[in-house]
C-alpha cells in the first residue's frame, strides 16, 4: 500500500538537456551510490532557524568552498550514475555540489530534493543523477493518522522516493529509489523498528508487483549484516517481519567481504543498499538489468589517514584540509549490468 502526498515533475527543462539526455541509448551498466555527507551545510545562516542548524554549518565561506569543491572531486571519481546522499542542508546545497561538478569536472548532475519535517537537525535527503539516467518524480509518502493509532509505526521524517529510467541497447527500464535515514543511537532501536516497518509499507506493493526497487540510505541500525533477522531494524524494512516473501528485499552488503562492510568511522553499518529480487534475476527474453558488484568506497571519504574520533568531532576545521575526511560515512556503490 503506498501513501504518497507529494509528487512533482523532476525532468531538467528540455533546453536544459542534452542531446545524449534527450535520445542517446549507450549505457550498459547503472551506478547507485549512498553516502551520509555528514553535515552538508553552506556557511549562509540566514536559512537556518535551529541553533544547531546554525552550529554545524561552515564556519566561513573559504571552508564551504573547500568542503563542497572536495565532495566533488570525490563523487566525479566515482561517477555514480544515481547518488542518494543523507545529512545535506537543503536543495540549495545540492545545486551548489551539481555546478562544481559541472565546473571543476565537466560531470553533468542534475539535483531532486525536498524539505523534509527534521525541524531539530534541519537534516534532508536528496538525490544526484546523471545522462543517461532521467528522473521521472520526485515523492514524499505520508504517515497517516489511521496508522498512527496503530503505534506499530513511527514517522520517517527524512526520506525522498525518486523514479527514474534508463534507457539502453536492449530498452528502458524504470527504476523505484527510496533514500531513507533513520533514527540514530542504540537506544533509538524500537523507534527504528517502527520507522523501518513505514519505509516497508510505502514500498512493499511495488515489490510484490515485481518492479525494480531499490531502498537505501543511512539505516542507523546496530545490526550487523551477518546477525541481521526479521525482528531487527534492517530485517523489518527488507519485508522479513511479514509472512509472504514476494514483498522481501535482498540485502546487497552481505555480498561485501565480512572484512568490507565497515561503512562507518566507529565501525558501524549503518549505510545499506537493499534491492528486490527483480535485480538479481537476468531474464532470458530481453536486455535487463542485473546487480554486479557492491564496494564500500572509503578511499572517497578518507584523506590521508583516517581521523580519529576526537580529530574529526572535535577538531575538524583545526586538521590541515589534506587530512581532514569528508565525512564520517563511507559511500556504498551497487552497479547493475544490461544482460
Amino acid at each position: 500500500m503506498s501513501c504518497s502526498v507529494t509528487i512533482c515533475s523532476a525532468q531538467p527543462a528540455a533546453d536544459q538537456r542534452d542531446a545524449h539526455t534527450l535520445g542517446r541509448a549507450d549505457t550498459e551498466s547503472l551506478t547507485v551510490m549512498t553516502w551520509n555527507l555528514e553535515w552538508f551545510y553552506d556557511d549562509y545562516q540566514g536559512d537556518n532557524y535551529s541553533d544547531l542548524g546554525k552550529e554545524k554549518s561552515a564556519p566561513d565561506r573559504q571552508s564551504w568552498d573547500w568542503r563542497r569543491d572536495a565532495i566533488a572531486a570525490s563523487i566525479a571519481r566515482a561517477s555514480p550514475t544515481i547518488a542518494a546522499v543523507q545529512e545535506v542542508e537543503n536543495r540549495r546545497v545540492l545545486w551548489y555540489l551539481s555546478r562544481a561538478l559541472a565546473r571543476n569536472h565537466k560531470a553533468e548532475y542534475h539535483e531532486l530534493g525536498a524539505e523534509g519535517r527534521d525541524f531539530f537537525t534541519e537534516q534532508d535527503v536528496g538525490f544526484l543523477y546523471r545522462p543517461p539516467v532521467d528522473a521521472l518524480s520526485v515523492i514524499q509518502s505520508a504517515y497517516p493518522k489511521r496508522l498512527r493509532s496503530t503505534n506499530q509505526y513511527y514517522d520517517v521524517t527524512k526520506h525522498l522516493m525518486g523514479v527514474f529510467e534508463i534507457q539502453h541497447a536492449g530498452g528502458l527500464e524504470r527504476i523505484l529509489l527510496m533514500n531513507v535515514h533513520l533514527r540514530s543511537t542504540p537506544e533509538a532501536e524500537s523507534l527504528r523498528i517502527r520507522q523501518a516497518r513505514l519505509v516497508h509499507l510505502w514500498i512493499a506493493q511495488q515489490v510484490r508487483a515485481g518492479e525494480n526497487v531499490i531502498l537505501l540510505g543511512d539505516f542507523n541500525t546496530e545490526v550487523r549484516e551477518e546477525s541481521s533477522d526479521a525482528r531487527s531494524d534492517v530485517g523489518v524494512a527488507r519485508g522479513l517481519e511479514t509472512s509472504e516473501v514476494g514483498d522481501d528485499l535482498v540485502d546487497l552488503n552481505l555480498k561485501l567481504e565480512e572484512s568490507d562492510r565497515r561503512t562507518h568511522l566507529l565501525g558501524g553499518q549503518y549505510d545499506r543498499i537493499f534491492c528486490s529480487s527483480s535485480l538479481l534475476k537476468d531474464d532470458p527474453s530481453r536486455p535487463d538489468l542485473v546487480f554486479q558488484k557492491i564496494e564500500v568506497r572509503r578511499d572517497l571519504a578518507i584523506r590521508g589517514r583516517p581521523d580519529t574520533a576526537d580529530e574529526h568531532w572535535e577538531n575538524f576545521w583545526q586538521l590541515h584540509s589534506s587530512e581532514r575526511d569528508l565525512s564520517d560515512h563511507y559511500p556504498v556503490i551497487a552497479t547493475f549490468d544490461v544482460r
